[in-house]
């Protein structure tokens, strides 16, 4: 089978395409003949080197395609069942070995495609405005890269609760649609200062929740911005890793709390990983994503 490999760490330039045995699966893992991979963010953490992974290594964390081989001991699958995934590395190949139970069936209405797109970034999504931080209606929230896969999703899953939002974007053309998915504000941070910007539209109040995927450049900001009792979930680091702080500064910015949650932790059980990605399926098939 075809598939992009990971020989050394290191930018774009290291991504070989290689020739290599298509997996056998073991017990308890289906083998997956893929159709549409999803690319993340993370696929990069783990090129650079930022997140571990044996060299060498297939990238990719997100697939959709259909049941090509099942191993022993697997039940509720047969080969030729449409299925998605994410959270396993090997998806930039044609085929891919996975544990059975972290596969979650396609209904109909959803392609491959937005199996393959929405996955990671949706369940992501879902699981930072519903259990992160359980967004209300008429709370106000900060979404950073508000153009981005996440960043969208956000934006409209949290106008869908009735929230707020203040999104910030880097150009005119993000900022267009980050307002066509429901942003109530947008912030051209290329241009504008999101803090006092964001601090101009509360009236100095400050934001209920931050959910923010960049990192090293918002941060300071960030610990600015938030109301008494504020929540900032930091759920990426696309600028770099936040600098080490004294965790006394999150009292004296007003008994603030700080998350570094992932999308693995969320999914942990077979119950939860239907749940959010059934969730999220649904809306992409009612038109409402």
């Amino acid at each position: 089978m075809k598939a992009i490999q990971v020989p050394r760490h290191g930018g774009a330039e290291v991504l070989t395409l290689v020739d290599l045995p298509v997996p056998q699966p073991k017990a308890n893992e289906i083998v997956v003949k893929i159709s549409a991979i999803g690319i993340n963010f993370i696929d990069v953490y783990y090129r650079e080197g930022r997140y571990p992974a044996t060299l060498p290594f297939v990238d990719g964390m997100e697939a959709a395609g259909v049941v090509h081989a099942i191993g022993r001991g697997v039940k509720g699958w047969k080969r030729g069942d449409r299925v998605g995934y994410t959270g396993i590395l090997g998806a930039y190949a044609e085929y891919a070995a996975i544990p059975a139970d972290r596969g979650v069936r396609l209904p109909k209405g959803i392609s491959d495609q937005q199996a393959a797109a929405a996955l990671l970034q949706g369940m992501t999504a879902h699981y930072l405005v519903h259990s992160t931080y359980p967004l209300k209606k008429g709370e106000i929230a900060l979404i950073h890269a508000a153009a981005g896969g996440v960043g969208l999703l956000l934006v409209q899953m949290a106008k869908r609760i009735g929230a707020r939002v203040i999104a910030t974007v880097g150009t005119d053309e993000k900022a267009k649609l980050a307002r066509e998915t429901g942003a109530d504000d947008v912030i051209v941070y290329t241009r504008q200062d999101f803090e006092a910007e964001t601090k101009r539209l509360t009236d100095g109040k400050g934001v209920h929740v931050i959910y923010d995927g960049v990192g090293k450049t918002t941060f300071d900001k960030d610990l600015n911005l938030l109301r008494p009792r504020g929540y900032l979930a930091l759920f990426g680091a696309a600028s770099g890793p936040v600098p080490p702080f004294d965790p006394i500064l999150l009292s004296q910015k007003g008994s603030i709390f700080l998350t570094r949650p992932t999308l693995g932790h969320h999914i942990a059980s077979r119950k939860e990983l239907e749940r959010r990605s059934g969730e999220v399926f649904q809306q992409i098939a009612g038109k409402k994503l």
